[in-house]
C-alpha cells in the first residue's frame, strides 16, 4: 500500500484522543485517533493503547532491571538483559509483519536493557545524572539526523524496510536510556522523589498534548517527545510502588510489580489479539 501524502499534521496517526477520544480538526491526533498504515509496517496503530502499553512497559523495565540487579551479580544481570534485548529484536526483525506479542517483547527488553545501561552509565562510570541526560539527548538527536538525512522521513508509518526498522529501534532503545536518566535526575538530582517525579512527567505530557492541539508543534516531534517522557513517568511510578517507605514508595517490592505490570501487559497484548485492534 502505498503511504498516504505526509502533511505537518499526520506523521504518527494520532495524538490529542486520549484527551478526547478523536481526532482533532484540521488533523489527525497522535495520541489516538483514526490509525494509518502501510501495509509492510511493523510498528502498531499510535492509539489510546499504545501509549497505555507503553508506560506499562516502561514500568515493567524499570523494576524488571533492578530486580535482576539485586538478585544477580550485576554484570550477569547485564550479561541476562543483553541476551534477552538481542533475541527479541532478533525475532522482530525475523518477522514480516507487525505482531503485537512480539512487539512488545522487543520494547519490553529495550526497557529492561535501556535502564541497566543508563544505571551503569552513572553506577558504574559515576556520571552525573545530568550528564548522561545530556549524553543520550546527544546520542538520540544523531540517531534522528542520521535516520532523517538517509530516509527524508522520521514517521513510524514509514518503518517498511530492513533499514527504516534499524533506525526505528535505535531511536527507541536511546530514548529509554535517555528517559531512564532523565527520571533518575529528577528524582535524586533535583530531589522530588519518585511519586512528585511521576506528577511532573504527567504534566510535562499533558502540557505537550495541549501544544500539539493548539498547533503550536507538530505531530513527528511530539509523538518523540511524549514516547521519551513516557518512560520516566511510567518507571517514577513503578519505583514509587515498589521502594519501601524509607524511600517514599509504597513497599510493595520489586518482583511484585514486575509480575503485575506483566500481566497488564499480556492482557492489553491479548485484547489486541481478540478485537484485532492494534494496541
Amino acid at each position: 500500500m502505498t503511504e498516504p501524502p505526509q502533511q505537518n499534521i499526520e506523521p504518527h496517526g494520532a495524538t490529542s484522543a486520549v484527551l478526547d477520544g478523536g481526532s482533532t480538526a484540521p488533523g489527525i491526533s497522535i495520541w489516538a485517533a483514526a490509525p494509518v498504515r502501510t501495509a509492510l509496517a511493523k510498528v502498531p496503530e499510535i492509539t489510546a493503547w499504545f501509549w497505555v502499553a507503553k508506560v506499562l512497559t516502561t514500568g515493567m523495565g524499570e523494576t524488571a532491571s533492578d530486580f535482576l540487579v539485586h538478585h544477580l551479580d550485576p554484570p550477569v544481570a547485564l550479561a541476562l538483559g543483553a541476551a534477552g534485548l538481542a533475541a527479541a529484536l532478533a525475532l522482530q526483525f525475523a518477522v514480516r509483519r507487525y505482531v503485537a506479542w512480539i512487539y512488545w517483547l522487543a520494547v519490553v527488553m529495550v526497557s529492561v536493557f535501556g535502564t541497566m545501561a543508563a544505571d551503569a552509565v552513572h553506577v558504574v562510570l559515576g556520571v552525573p545524572y545530568v550528564a548522561s541526560a545530556v549524553f543520550f539527548l546527544a546520542v538520540l538527536l544523531a540517531v534522528f539526523f542520521i535516520w532523517f538525512r538517509t530516509e527524508k522521513t522520521l514517521s513510524i508509518h514509514s518503518v517498511d524496510t530492513r533499514r527504516r526498522e534499524m533506525f526505528y529501534w535505535a531511536a527507541v532503545l536511546t530514548t529509554f536510556a535517555l528517559g531512564t536518566a532523565t527520571g533518575d535526575m529528577t528524582a535524586y538530582s533535583l530531589d522530588l522523589g519518585y511519586f512528585a517525579s511521576g506528577l511532573v512527567f504527567a504534566a510535562v505530557i499533558g502540557v505537550a498534548a495541549l501544544a500539539y492541539r493548539r498547533g503550536w508543534i507538530v505531530a513527528i516531534p511530539a509523538f518523540w517527545f511524549a514516547y521519551i517522557l513516557t518512560r520516566p513517568l511510567g518507571a517514577s511510578f513503578a519505583d514509587w510502588t515498589a521502594v519501601g517507605a524509607d524511600r517514599g514508595g509504597l513497599g510493595w517490592g520489586t518482583g511484585l510489580v514486575t509480575a503485575g505490570l506483566a500481566v497488564c501487559i499480556a492482557a492489553v497484548t491479548a485484547r489486541e489479539a481478540f478485537t484485532g485492534r492494534k494496541a
